[in-house]
């Protein structure tokens, strides 16, 4: 026997220490910069799961672990989703998710795509509104730095039990209206618009306070529209839908500037034009969800013919004009911002 010799607490040791040396070896590095991301979704939702997880991880694995993205869903870090774009120009956090309708008139330029009939798909007009915010929106968003600009997929309306396929079967009917200048549009087209939270749908729809809502088919799963709603109606594929609200993901300018600029490239690589792009894919995709579970309990479908929405879109020219005056107000040249964004709808779209 040699002189070296152990009990058994001291071999129970060595042995702990030698399982433990793996994990300390393996262990990743420490983050040297810690983004703290805020929106208004709920951990469920598929832009939660679908794009800010797989988004935060690719930034993590591109920096080596240096950079750490904590997503924080449903307003956890405090306030109301109209406040979102607000805590990032005051660093309350480092980056938000924000719904322009939400504070209409504040940022007219990002807001401008939410009018009525300026979307085709989801990504061609993502793409087109990102265009758009480097021509004439640099300066909306000062001290913040934009990651990506993008719409939802157009909207289509979900009725209780009356279909909708020319403007005669509006007449009268209590719609909830997405945002103030669709709302206009459907006042005009002899629909009654009602405006209340999303979250408060639900409610007005089984109750029969509303015949109907406007929305994308990507919300029917968080709010079973496939059970409260028994008609789709979506204008015909190729030509314009009826609205898309617009987004603006944006990070506060100086948690982006406080960066090394090894890691200011990593974001910059993850934003810009390709995000809006991939964003605005990602809703188009989300839409097949929601119209299976419809097809599933065997809602009907209408569709509404396209020389019908051009019509729609006609009669609805005063919101418009509305717009190139709130515009003009705010010191741009509305009518060829509006013509822009049209054509660069249409070459995205093409």
């Amino acid at each position: 026997m040699s002189g070296f010799s152990v009990n058994r607490r001291q071999m129970l040791g060595i042995i702990g220490g030698a399982l433990a040396a793996p994990a300390i070896i393996g262990k990743a590095r420490a983050a040297e910069v810690t983004l703290r991301l805020h929106h208004m979704l709920p951990p469920v939702a598929p832009m939660h799961r679908a794009f800010f997880e797989p988004w935060a991880k690719t930034i993590r694995e591109q920096s080596d672990g240096r950079i750490d993205i904590q997503i924080f869903p449903a307003m956890q870090l405090g306030g109301k989703p109209p406040q979102l774009a607000d805590q990032v120009a005051n660093n309350v956090v480092d980056i938000a998710w924000s719904l322009t309708v939400y504070t209409p008139g504040r940022y007219p330029i990002s807001e401008t795509p939410s009018l009525p009939f300026m979307v085709t798909t989801a990504e061609a007009t993502s793409v087109a509104m990102h265009k758009f915010m480097d021509e004439f929106g640099q300066d909306e968003y000062r001290g913040m730095k934009p990651l990506a600009f993008h719409v939802h997929a157009g909207g289509k309306f979900h009725m209780r039990d009356k279909a909708i396929q020319n403007q005669a079967d509006l007449d009268g009917l209590q719609i909830r209206a997405p945002n103030q200048s669709v709302g206009k549009a459907l006042s005009i087209l002899g629909a009654e618009p009602i405006f209340f939270p999303v979250t408060e749908m639900a409610v007005g729809l089984a109750n029969g306070v509303i015949d109907g809502t406007c929305l994308p088919y990507e919300v029917v799963p968080a709010f079973k529209l496939h059970e409260l709603t028994s008609v789709h109606c979506a204008p015909a594929a190729g030509g314009r839908g009826l609205y898309a609200n617009s987004f603006a993901l944006l990070m506060a300018g100086d948690a982006y500037d406080r960066m090394p600029d090894d890691l200011k490239a990593v974001i910059d690589a993850n934003s810009g034009i390709d995000l809006s792009r991939q964003i605005g894919k990602q809703f188009d995709s989300f839409e097949s969800v929601g119209y299976k579970m419809c097809a599933d309990r065997g809602n009907k479908f209408v569709e509404i013919p396209k020389d019908e929405i051009e019509r729609w879109q006609a009669a609805t020219l005063p919101v418009v004009d509305d717009w190139i005056e709130t515009l003009n107000d705010a010191g741009h040249d509305g009518k060829v911002m509006i013509d822009r964004l049209n054509q660069l709808i249409d070459a995205e779209t093409a």
